[in-house]
């Protein structure tokens, strides 16, 4: 290999890049659009749910209940409504997600100690937040009648109320949130969305790069010289993965300083692991050039190679562990996978190559791979 004619396919490239102003803007701009995108428009947090309140009771009780709702941070109060007709057409509206109907003699069957059944009605259109919603009601509901009952057994014994709370509960629960200690959804999709952007960018902008010699007729100069197809290859991704480095620069500034994300690795651990993961992406698009003609078609074979596993095959919804079987074969076929774990790790966990070595050397396992398919399915003599 010479590298003199490396860095000559390397120079040659950058400034077709920098010729196509329109190419070269969006090379460095949608990265970061998409960024801003996602991270403003994709949030998995389950608050200020819009409920309304029947109240048939009328009472103190029924009052002190839905201010449980109306106070917590999770619920948006909308209002009353005067019967379940009227509840329903709001939930059918989408003016509301949640209604709770307290039946008549609430006040009186909680102070005589008699069971009290409130119905909600949630709207179960988006059935994982319809689940989140009804933990939420039974978490409060359980609190409310846990100090109902304390209070009047209270009354009733003469002893304090945190005596007999503590009698009704003798077990208590402490939860601690590890890595994500408030619970922010955007701390957990930030550092994924890093691993979709460069799933998505370096391949496109490899594919068409190449293709676009094959469609302008470029690709047949390259044919008539000496250069040979690894030299052609590598100086023609050098500019695109130069391209992703600096991309991985301005992602994790947005997620650290836009989206406040700490980043609690190491910095000279996680830009070597990402590069390796660029390096994998693009040798994705280097197969789908080889394999299509057009730049259309590598837009389309593109899209479909790249958006499908980063979305629903890497843990950016929904937990590996949680697919079904055969969904879980796909995932671990996928670079995607592999990158999150280490992405999270460097952002959330703190953890370095001694937690992450498997991920890493599975993503350059598939870099080695994807890059001599593309070097076998590359001829300088193709066939007409």
């Amino acid at each position: 290999m010479i590298w003199q004619r490396v860095f000559a396919m390397a120079h040659k490239e950058w400034r077709e890049i920098v010729r196509d102003r329109l190419f070269f803007s969006l090379a460095f701009v949608v990265p970061a659009l998409l960024m801003l995108l996602f991270g403003y428009g994709l949030s998995l947090d389950v608050e200020n749910i819009p409920f309304a309140v029947v109240d048939r009771d009328h009472s103190v009780a029924s009052r002190e209940y839905a201010w449980r709702f109306i106070g917590s941070r999770y619920f948006q109060f909308r209002g009353y409504s005067t019967d379940e007709r009227d509840a329903s057409r709001l939930i059918a509206k989408g003016d509301v997600r949640v209604v709770l109907v307290i039946p008549e003699h609430f006040g009186k069957n909680l102070a005589r100690g008699e069971p009290a059944s409130v119905a909600t009605l949630v709207d179960g259109t988006f059935p994982s937040r319809a689940m989140t919603t009804k933990g939420y009601v039974a978490a409060i509901s359980s609190a409310f009648s846990l100090e109902s009952l304390s209070a009047m057994i209270a009354r009733q014994s003469g002893r304090s109320l945190d005596e007999v709370r503590a009698g009704l509960q003798p077990v208590t629960l402490e939860t601690r949130y590890l890595y994500n200690q408030s619970v922010s959804s955007i701390w957990s999709l930030a550092p994924k969305l890093i691993m979709v952007i460069l799933m998505l960018s370096p391949p496109f902008l490899t594919a068409l790069g190449v293709v676009r010699e094959k469609e302008n007729g470029s690709i047949f100069n390259v044919y008539a010289s000496n250069i040979t197809r690894a030299e052609f290859l590598i100086g023609k991704l050098m500019p695109y993965v130069a391209i992703s480095t600096v991309n991985i620069l301005v992602l994790w500034l947005l997620a650290t300083l836009l989206y406040q994300v700490p980043f609690k690795g190491s910095f000279l651990f996680f830009l070597p692991a990402t590069l390796v993961y660029v390096l994998c992406t693009t040798g994705i698009g280097l197969v789908v050039s080889v394999l299509v003609r057009t730049q259309v078609a590598a837009m389309i074979v593109t899209m479909i190679v790249t958006m499908i596993p980063a979305v629903l095959y890497s843990g950016l919804i929904i937990p590996i562990v949680s697919l079904g079987g055969g969904a879980n074969w796909v995932a671990h076929l996928m670079p995607a996978m592999y990158y999150t774990d280490i992405v999270v790790g460097c952002f959330l966990k703190g953890v370095g190559f001694d937690a992450l070595w498997r991920p890493l050397g599975v993503l350059a396992a598939f870099a080695t791979v994807l890059f001599a398919l593309g070097y076998a399915g590359f001829s300088k003599r193709p066939r007409t």
